[in-house]
């Protein structure tokens, strides 16, 4: 095997137990996941907004971002229920680059996944403990997700990854909502057979041993656009588009048809000012429809402190690594302005 195998990590539960969530936070998150839910179910008419850096690539910085969402998801709270991105796996198209937290504590310094365990952990539980908000990660390794499973309230699987059957038995399993993207190809098909296996019971193997799930009725779309056979991006958040989704959806014999529209990547060709607009239309779509408005439960946003993107090594306080983001400004007026709509 052409690989260096370097040390043994520690397993979740021992990691779990150095780093444990304090009682009084496990009653909170409990309550959120309750709320969340109830979204999903439409025994709750608010509103989510899933937004937060592209990458949690800085413990200060994205602390700073939740600390001031949460001030604003005070103010919007009677229609908005806010979840927090902490995304710390990030996919990369050709596999190099920047991975995440995970991966790179300090993005200028060597991998060192044993530390990038600690630190992921570590800020999820911080924003919990600051906040009182749970947060949201992409699931990008299913065996890594129970390092932070007792943690988070909202679960994303990438465009990449929605097709692969690990994630989907994986998602099946979990007592939290989460999120199959589309395919970078665009056929809702691959993103509905894995919503329908997710929210099916399964026998298979994880972390070594053999389990069953019970199916998760809280397994959901999101829409991020596509990829065209050129390489050019195409958006999937218009109105005909979401009538599209809800028609199959029809079809389908699926709990709690739901999905959330991502603002950024496809939908917005990565131009991140195209968000706002993008938010509104999405909005208006739901005013002049209601089987739209009952279906559709949220945004996915890519917002930080400073608008756009910087490389690696820059320095810029609160401005990403990756996806280029709106700024807080812009956020601030957003959330705002989605409230004032709903």
């Amino acid at each position: 095997m052409n690989m260096n195998f370097k040390r043994k990590l520690p397993i979740p539960q021992e990691i779990k137990k150095m780093y444990p969530l304090p009682e009084k936070y496990v009653k909170i998150k409990a309550e959120r996941d309750v709320e969340i839910k109830k979204v999903f179910s439409g025994e709750s008419d608010k509103f989510l907004l899933i937004i937060g850096p592209c990458s949690a690539d800085n413990e200060t910085s994205v602390l700073d971002y939740i600390g001031r969402l949460k001030r604003l998801s005070e103010r919007v709270s009677d229609k908005i229920l806010v979840i927090p991105r902490i995304y710390t796996n990030k996919p990369r198209t050709v596999g190099d680059g920047y991975k995440g937290m995970l991966h790179q504590p300090d993005p200028t310094e060597s991998p060192d996944i044993l530390k990038g365990i600690v630190a992921i952990r570590d800020l999820h539980m911080r924003a919990i403990i600051e906040s009182e908000l749970t947060c949201a990660d992409e699931m990008l390794y299913p065996d890594n997700h129970r390092y932070l499973s007792d943690l988070l309230s909202y679960v994303a699987v990438g465009a990449r990854s929605v097709e692969d059957q690990f994630h989907r038995l994986t998602a099946s399993g979990l007592d939290i909502p989460v999120g199959l993207k589309n395919p970078t190809s665009g056929d809702l098909s691959v993103m509905l057979n894995s919503i329908i296996a997710a929210q099916h019971p399964h026998t298979f193997i994880y972390r070594g041993w053999e389990v069953e799930s019970t199916g998760n009725q809280y397994a959901h779309a999101i829409l991020r656009g596509y990829v065209n056979k050129h390489g050019e991006s195409q958006p999937n958040y218009h109105y005909e588009d979401l009538m599209f989704l809800y028609e199959r959806y029809e079809k389908q014999n699926l709990k709690n048809k739901a999905v959330i529209v991502d603002t950024n990547h496809s939908n917005s060709g990565k131009n991140w000012i195209e968000q706002i607009r993008i938010a509104k239309e999405v909005l208006h779509s739901c005013r002049h429809n209601n089987d739209i408005r009952k279906m559709v439960k949220g945004l996915m946003i890519e917002s930080y402190i400073e608008d756009g993107c910087q490389k690696i090594g820059e320095g810029i306080y609160g401005k990403s690594i990756t996806d280029p983001c709106i700024g807080w400004e812009k956020t601030e007026r957003l959330v705002l302005d989605i409230a004032d709509v709903l």
